[in-house]
């Protein structure tokens, strides 16, 4: 029978496709940039944002393509500006779906983009564990040389960890620069840290990275430094017979690892005693937290109207910012925007912005922001949860789900994520859907004062009335002859201010 006569419920079933030919296809759908984790479209801004003046200076320093490193032919307008490197993308589909391993891939490749790049091309191999030797194996190893080779890249960035002796057999095959997840995250943190707290952080968390992966080139590494050559800071008393460069350089890396903790560890009694007067005051406080690019910032400026850095990237937020925020019933809180997690975060990065992240355990309320048009919601907020686990005191922290970008979701998505998180709001930062709503829930959600006073305040204190319209809960005012009559509930130091001010009783 022709082909042309066969009827629909006729037609033969098509053959089951290869591994091979699944992950092919994967990668033809992240390079198409069809669903990749940064819209299309850039960034778009509300009146709320401000003036974003710091996203137009981040966008000054950015890389454009084709232009030379070559100071000579840079114009004076774009002299601050880079070649964007070439890479090519490397994942694993292990053993889950395809639709995991595609997730993942885009993540990467919206990750390398936000770093400075430009992706050409990809490989993902289905693999159930990664080769001990070159993550890949050979075979894909000398494919994935080719493949550089063909395209042009200069850079290889692989969906993963790697040990150093796989990067290092891996840079011996393809001849180019191997870069791992956690590398990328970490050249992504030092281009957007801005306080000088964030800045120390960041390197910290990139030299405890590089200690174990210095890697010597010859001669040069083997050499001896002994009598008079002994490392910077070293001194007398400590010059022996030498050491190699290599061990030269670990020395001085421990050593600024040493002074960079100490720093740290200098600014944390500020942001503690801050965080003091905040609780001697009783004011309370709320945490933004979330997967990066979820709309944490945005939320931020919608609730604040802080106008702090919005940008449709990755990690475009790292430094907190604490801003002051009135609730639906008049109470005074503090809103603290956090830096946003990610899946497989370096725990490097965790450990060195463990004090930024005190913000979270030491709040009162969490706004656990999720992406609800993100193909994984679900999974971005189980990674948000797993480095909540990592923060001493996080976990035991009420949390409202809330979920963004639902002018970009499906209703299918809302309801699903709805019904698996009882405690979840739907609302739109750009739009301002649910806003409303999510100052109602924050405020019934807000710790209540637990001191119950009746008092009559005199008209010289104004200042505290107003401290208790901003701090309590007041049931009661009426103005009389000798002051206004509060009753209210506040918290133990405004109820002693209170009472030694209160006009006696007749």
């Amino acid at each position: 029978m022709d082909d042309r006569e066969l009827t629909t419920d006729e037609a033969p079933e098509a053959p089951a496709r290869s591994a091979q030919e699944v992950a092919d296809d994967v990668v033809a759908r992240v390079l198409a940039r069809a669903g990749t984790a940064v819209q299309a479209g850039g960034t778009a801004h509300t009146t709320f944002d401000g003036d974003q003046l710091d996203l137009e200076e981040r966008t000054s320093l950015r890389r454009v393509v084709g232009l030379s490193t070559e100071l000579q032919d840079v114009s004076e307008v774009e002299y601050r500006q880079l070649r964007l490197e070439r890479v090519v993308l490397v994942g694993l589909w292990g053993a889950g779906t395809a639709e995991e391993a595609e997730i993942s891939l885009r993540e990467l490749a919206a990750l390398a983009e936000t770093a400075g790049s430009q992706v050409l091309d990809g490989l993902l191999q289905r693999r159930r564990t990664p080769d001990p030797g070159t993550f890949l194996g050979s075979g894909k190893a000398v494919e994935l040389a080719s493949l550089v080779a063909a395209v042009g890249a200069d850079t290889v960035v692989v969906d993963g960890e790697l040990a150093p002796s796989q990067r290092r057999a891996l840079e011996d095959i393809v001849k180019v620069k191997v870069v791992d997840r956690t590398a990328l995250i970490l050249d992504i943190f030092a281009q957007h840290a801005k306080s000088r707290e964030g800045k120390a952080q960041v390197e910290l968390a990139q030299l405890e990275y590089l200690l174990p992966r210095l890697r010597g080139w010859g001669e040069s590494m083997s050499r001896q430094a002994g009598g008079q050559v002994g490392g910077a800071g070293a001194g007398m008393g400590s010059r022996g017979p030498g050491e190699t460069k290599i061990e030269l350089d670990r020395r001085r890396i421990r050593n600024r690892m040493a002074k960079l903790r100490r720093e740290i560890a200098a600014m944390a009694p500020a942001r503690a005693t801050k965080r003091a007067s905040r609780e001697r005051n009783a004011i309370p406080s709320v945490a933004i937290a979330g997967y990066t690019n979820a709309g944490k910032s945005s939320l931020l400026n919608r609730l604040t109207h802080a106008g702090v850095l919005v940008e449709n990237a990755l990690f475009a937020t790292l430094d907190p910012t604490v801003r002051r925020a009135e609730a639906a019933d008049g109470r005074v809180y503090t809103l603290a925007d956090t830096v946003g997690f990610v899946r497989q975060l370096p725990h490097q990065l965790v450990e060195a912005f463990r004090s930024t992240l005190e913000e979270v355990a030491a709040a009162d309320l969490i706004l656990h922001v999720v992406d609800a048009a993100h193909p994984d919601p679900e999974g971005q907020i189980a990674a948000v949860r797993h480095v909540f686990a990592d923060i001493p005191g996080a976990m035991d922290v009420p949390e409202i789900i809330v979920l963004n970008k639902a002018d970009l979701a499906s209703p299918e998505a809302v309801a699903r994520l709805r019904s698996r998180e009882v405690h979840s709001i739907v609302v739109s930062a750009h739009t301002g859907e649910g806003i409303a709503e999510l100052g109602e829930l924050i405020a019934d959600q807000l710790p209540r004062p637990g001191v119950e006073v009746e008092v009559v305040v005199p008209y010289t204190r104004g200042d505290l009335v107003s401290r208790v319209h901003e701090h309590g809960d007041i049931d009661v005012e009426e103005h009389t002859a000798s002051g206004t009559l509060l009753r209210a509930r506040v918290d133990a130091t405004l109820a002693a201010e209170l009472e030694a001010a209160a006009v006696p009783a007749t």
